[in-house]
């Protein structure tokens, strides 16, 4: 049995990790383009799947897979999807909805395939209950709905149930939405393709924080809170699953935290928009981490190395931020004019790290780098929803005279 996580381009590797974290081996885990697969056995299914939807920091959603065959006409496509033992998964009376996707395949007609789909899921049921060719199958939705997915890759179809519901991004910390957000799991990508290290003698301050997402999912991080602990999942109400294995992931999951007392905060944030700031501040006390972090009213340009220091009490500081850009919020000129602001409060004028700080910010493709003398000295595309970014890092001081 394959439980399936999708993800961000980019951030398969930190999923990988999120497994690793709670004690699954990389032999266990297959990595692809935007999904990992990991292995699991009929009896440990359940577990697996609570644990994997409990703790999955960077992945969009989880998926167990039910079968898997190769097609390249609507009537492999059916008889594959008819084989499948749907009864087992299907409680009499839910309904069930499909939905799919076609990539470097003869099948590439979704809504015909999602049509021809149903129609062998509902043979299949027929069949397993015993009922007549061409009766109607009953759908109730107050009972509960079971959603089917499939997949076509080169010719090759994986069929799967959502177990997630809301997608991982959606932590339950959040209700409140700033203007043009970014995703929670892209946030927490970031924090890890920074290269932070959690405790050391470095803050982690981002100075256009909005509604405090990189900021609370770092310190989520650091404090080992699992992502799906103030959140329900599909897979509660899936008979297959249930309740109960899920409350015990999240029993688990609240013994793993911690949340002892520090003596220093590492954690800060600042936004130029009042409003935004205190919206950061509720949505921090929703993820448990109010006591770990600190919110403030600033323009970025005033958030030198030498006020944060001050701040923040640390000689060093990580900055990480994901300002507003142009077709986001501001024209290209006005983005371009936010980015060389960053540039001249964090870069000196060779484009080298200004002392105690490194840098790095995520934008669409290169345009930041664009508006530095210098080059990064390190790079990473990712996604922020469908737009292609980068999350370009300084790191390196200026070079020594001799």
């Amino acid at each position: 049995m394959k439980i399936v996580i999708t993800c961000l381009f980019g951030l398969e590797h930190f999923c990988v990790e999120d497994l690793e974290n709670i004690g699954y081996d990389k032999s266990r885990i297959e990595v692809s383009d935007g999904q990992l697969l990991v292995s699991t056995t009929p009896e440990t299914m359940k577990k697996d799947c609570a644990r994997i939807l409990m703790w999955t920091r960077r992945g969009e959603r989880v998926l167990l897979s039910m079968g898997e065959f190769d097609a390249d006409t609507f009537e492999s496509f059916f008889d594959g999807f008819e084989k499948i033992r749907w009864e087992d998964w299907i409680p009499e009376n839910w309904a069930f909805h499909v939905n799919g996707y076609s990539r470097d395949s003869k099948l590439f007609g979704i809504p015909a395939c999602q049509s021809l789909a149903k129609k062998a899921m509902v043979k299949a049921l027929l069949s397993a209950r015993h009922l007549p060719e061409g009766a109607l199958i009953r759908e109730d939705e107050k009972l509960g709905i079971v959603k089917v997915s499939f997949g076509i890759v080169k010719d090759h179809v994986r069929v799967m149930i959502d177990l997630t519901g809301d997608g991982l991004h959606k932590r339950g910390y959040r209700p409140l939405m700033h203007e043009a957000p970014i995703k929670e799991t892209l946030a927490s990508g970031m924090v890890s393709a920074a290269q932070y290290r959690f405790f050391g003698e470095e803050a982690l301050v981002d100075p256009f924080c909005g509604s405090g997402t990189i900021v609370i999912e770092a310190a989520m991080m650091a404090l080992n809170i699992a992502p799906g602990l103030k959140r329900e999942f599909a897979a509660e109400k899936l008979p297959f699953i249930g309740k109960t294995v899920i409350d015990e992931a999240r029993k688990e999951a609240q013994d793993m935290a911690d949340l002892s007392p520090m003596d220093d905060i590492y954690f800060y944030g600042s936004d130029i928009d009042p409003k935004a700031v205190e919206t950061a501040r509720r949505n921090a006390q929703a993820a448990g981490v109010a006591d770990f972090t600190r919110f403030k009213v600033a323009d970025f340009k005033t958030q030198t190395p030498e006020e944060l220091e001050k701040w923040t009490k640390m000689k060093r500081q990580m900055i990480l931020c994901n300002p507003p850009y142009g077709g986001r919020l501001l024209t290209p000129e006005e983005a371009k004019n936010i980015y060389r602001g960053i540039a001249q409060t964090y870069l000196d004028k060779q484009g080298y790290c200004k002392k105690g700080v490194r840098l790095s910010v995520i934008t669409p493709d290169d345009s930041f780098e664009n508006q530095v003398v210098r080059k990064a000295d390190k790079r990473r595309k990712l996604y922020n929803g469908s737009i292609r970014c980068q999350l370009t890092n300084y790191y390196r001081l200026p070079p020594k005279k001799n």
